[in-house]
């Protein structure tokens, strides 16, 4: 495999290579990892921790917490199986080990040694373009055929008076906690700022999320309201609409300000989560240097992910993407399609599937029942309850339902679940899409019984729910009985 050519100068190592990724998170490593198979010479340069924001600080320990939680909540409602539910004693020590101990179990995946065994060569630096074609990073300046910068997002941090002058998480920091939080107030009722309210509810803290708008209001509001129900029985209280005027305090007591309408007051609590969303991390990248052009605080890039400069494109978080790692890999690829193939793949875009991450969960994939009636018109939008699922009485997860769109003539157009296992059902639904399937496709297979996956192919026979009494068919179907 060819090695890197490395020429010492007075100034620095210079290095010429193939791929020079910028950004070691989930779309990073995808990439360096796939083009060094194919015999390509990679440089990856990360300044922070290997595996990014995904395993570090989103989606591995996130869901650690909340698979935790899930535990604490089933002791406590064990009683319908005929098992006598208990309060658990929580050890919140214990469960930040173990949120670390995974973390370092899956990092294994991601350190330097093994991506050095797989001759991809990391540069432990911060990088910054100082030119067209070169990359600055330590003691090394690095000059490549193709760029990539896979550099992610952070957490926004809004300007509220006083914000800075007290203690506060992000979605990044909150990992280090390891005490118990009696009443954890938190900004942003988005997908992050939910997960977070319900696994630290179900952990034994009261829990209050504050919203300048609606919760979830990116998501369908038929499908949000029955998640947001749950999460309002399981005790959290979620305020939408608030102003937050201003915040005080130290550790162990902070006061949030709120304004609603004409009236004020002041909200107490014992620590504050912020999770009011996520910013592109493109600072100090000397975009300028390397003529990148930047819109609406992301990188611009087209439809194949090549930014304004053609030897240089961006993925993921850099590009202003939702912060999913499989977003990151899904752009990976379509880099490497186009780099090394010339092939005129283009990103998925509404085909990328969202899951929120709760219990029950929250998933969708393509259109929406608004964007497909505005593109298409006439829709058919198909529904099958939970409850009407065996596994899920059998599990006593009977709250949800699934939604799926299609156009006049069957094409799958979109889908929408919430309830238990969505983020896995969903992806029946991601591949009919991306193929582009007809929904008689997703009624021709057979589904073990009793599974949750059942209710995708019970939706679908709804697109034939009138064809019974259809004069038309009852004709034919008379005719044929005439011939014995």
């Amino acid at each position: 495999m060819p090695k890197d050519k490395a020429v010492d100068t007075p100034q620095a190592q210079t290095i010429e290579t193939d791929f020079c990724v910028i950004g070691a998170g989930a779309g990073g490593l995808a990439l360096a990892m796939a083009a060094t198979a194919f015999g390509q010479r990679v440089v990856l340069i990360e300044k922070n921790k290997m595996g990014g924001d995904s395993l570090n600080y989103g989606g591995i320990p996130a869901k650690a917490l909340l698979a935790a939680a899930k535990r604490a909540h089933a002791m406590r409602t064990a009683s319908s199986f005929g098992i006598r539910g208990v309060e658990p004693l929580i050890d919140p020590v214990a469960v930040h080990h173990y949120i670390t101990d995974t973390v370092a179990e899956v990092s294994q995946n991601a350190s330097v040694e093994r991506l050095s065994g797989l001759n991809i060569r990391v540069i432990t630096a911060a990088a910054k373009f100082i030119g067209r074609s070169t990359v600055a990073a330590g003691d090394y300046r690095v000059t490549a055929r193709r760029f990539v910068i896979a550099t992610g997002s952070s957490p926004v941090i809004p300007a509220i008076p006083g914000l800075a002058d007290v203690p506060f998480f992000t979605t990044q920091t909150i990992f280090e906690n390891r005490t118990l939080i009696p009443h954890l107030i938190v900004i942003g009722a988005g997908s992050a700022g939910l997960e977070f309210a319900q696994a630290y509810r179900r952990l034994g803290s009261r829990v209050t999320v504050l919203d300048v708008g609606q919760a979830l209001s990116g998501e369908d509001p038929e499908l949000a309201v029955v998640l947001l129900t749950r999460l309002a029985r399981e005790g959290i209280a979620i305020r939408e609409g608030v102003q937050i005027k201003g915040i005080s305090g130290g550790p162990g007591k902070i006061a949030v300000e709120l304004q609603t309408g004409d009236d004020s007051e002041i909200l107490e609590g014992t620590a504050l989560l912020v999770a009011a969303g996520r910013k592109a991390n493109i600072a100090d990248l000397g975009l300028d240097a390397a003529s990148i052009r930047v819109a609406q605080n992301a990188i611009k890039v087209n439809g194949g992910l090549r930014t304004t400069n053609w030897r240089v494109y961006a993925i993921g978080g850099a590009t202003g993407a939702p912060s999913c790692a499989h977003i990151a890999s899904e752009h990976a690829g379509v880099v490497l399609r186009r780099s090394l193939f010339r092939w005129p793949f283009r990103t998925k875009g509404e085909h990328a599937p969202r899951v929120v991450f709760t219990d029950p969960e929250l998933a969708t994939i393509g259109l929406s029942e608004t964007e497909a009636r505005t593109s298409y018109g006439r829709i058919f939008v198909l529904r099958w309850p939970y409850h009407e699922n065996d596994r899920a009485q059998i599990e006593h997860e009977p709250d949800g339902h699934i939604k799926v769109i299609t156009s006049k003539h069957g094409k799958i157009l979109g889908a929408g679940i919430v309830g238990a296992g969505a983020g896995e059902l969903i992806q029946m639904w991601s591949l009919a899409i991306s193929q582009g399937l007809n929904i008689k496709a997703m009624t021709e297979w057979v589904s073990p019984y009793p599974t949750l996956s059942e209710i995708n192919k019970k939706a679908a026979f709804r697109y034939f729910a009138t064809a019974p009494s259809s004069p038309s068919l009852r004709k034919v179907i008379a005719f044929l009985a005439k011939l014995g």
